[in-house]
């Protein structure tokens, strides 16, 4: 199987607290990868150090078998779309605008909007369902359109590879099952490869090919959802007891939390 992006022996952390040590993962090729994990677990930190948005402290983070941080922007830019927590855009600048702008990394000094940057940012918008909000003011938008708005800009760069954190963040189910539905149809129909990560584990149960579970830094399994997803891994994982059933839509696990009772208030 081509791994196209991995981690290797990384050290992850912010100013003096360390995250992850040691971490490895590997990201399979033309297939949606979902990280879970409870809060805090480096869910996020291992999605910003792949998308090289911040350096391990030790180890290597590999992009086609390259260190990633010895690529130059642009380079990276064409093979690989984030999309991050809590992104601000310009105030005062247009949906149409900020989509545009993932078109950057296609454009030189000398090269000009040409006929593929309308083609990909009209896909991007019509893929994302933001076509009609084209000339309004990001700034006026909600919290669930922003997100949308911010996921077609990712995708009007038409990277080979995406990473995309919480991108159901603020949408309401509808639009986060429009949401999912479009990776999986990128993955499956473009041949793309996504990585994301996603708190909902049935959603993630449901959509992705490949699970990573993490906890305290460390990966606790890998592999398909029928191999993640387990009552033994949810319980080691997030501390809830729960039975694992076959949803009947999918044939997909599906989690089922048990009933705890409340300790007797005195």
């Amino acid at each position: 199987m081509t791994i196209p992006l991995q981690a290797r022996g990384v050290t992850l952390g912010y100013d003096t607290t360390v995250v992850a040590e040691n971490l490895s993962v590997d990201i399979p090729d033309g297939r949606f990868t979902v990280i879970i994990g409870p809060n805090a677990c480096g869910k996020s930190t291992l999605l910003s150090a792949l998308s090289r948005l911040t350096r391990p402290r030790a180890g290597q983070v590999l992009l086609d078998g390259a260190d990633i941080h010895a690529l130059d922007t642009r380079t990276v830019a064409r093979r690989l779309g984030l999309l991050p927590q809590g992104s601000v855009a310009p105030h005062g600048i247009s949906v149409l605008d900020l989509i545009s702008r993932g078109r950057f990394a296609h454009q030189g000094l000398l090269r000009r909007w040409s006929e593929d940057d309308r083609k990909a940012t009209r896909y991007a918008m019509e893929a994302t369902g933001v076509t009609h909000l084209a000339q309004r003011n990001v700034d006026e938008l909600s919290g669930g359109q922003r997100q949308r708005v911010w996921l077609a800009m990712v995708l009007a760069q038409q990277t080979p590879l995406v990473l995309l954190d919480e991108p159901t963040t603020y949408l309401d189910l509808s639009h986060q099952l429009d949401t999912l539905r479009l990776c999986r149809s990128l993955v499956q129909n473009e041949g793309k490869t996504l990585v994301a990560v996603l708190h909902d584990l049935n959603q993630a149960a449901r959509y992705a090919d490949h699970v990573i579970a993490l906890n305290e830094g460390r990966v606790i399994a890998t592999g398909s959802p029928e191999e993640v997803v387990t009552s033994e891994i949810v319980r080691s994982v997030f501390n809830v007891d729960a039975l694992v059933i076959p949803d009947p839509v999918t044939g997909r696990p599906l989690i089922v939390p048990t009933e705890k009772e409340l300790p007797a208030r005195g």
